[in-house]
């Protein structure tokens, strides 16, 4: 079965920097090899689904600013 908005996918991962505050985006694996996203404050709301590739290139993308980022190397790496 293909997974589509009336079949979203069962098992939603956050982030272990949320600190179980339910504030974060959540993500789950879809079928497909991409990836679906949606808010963890409403888990019935929208989802958004992504391509494989173009997950790939948001996640470095963030990543490659978060690095040059000394509010995240601090968050990651802790201040010093």
């Amino acid at each position: 079965m293909t997974e589509t908005a009336a079949t979203p996918p069962s098992h939603w991962r956050k982030s272990s920097y949320s600190g179980g505050n339910n504030e974060c985006m959540e993500v789950a694996a879809l079928v497909t090899g991409g990836i679906a996203v949606r808010d963890s404050k409403a888990p019935e709301g929208p989802v958004l689904a992504f391509g494989a590739g173009a997950w790939q290139a948001f996640v470095e993308e963030a990543r490659e600013h978060l690095i040059g980022s000394a509010w995240a190397r601090d968050r990651i790496f802790g201040s010093k």
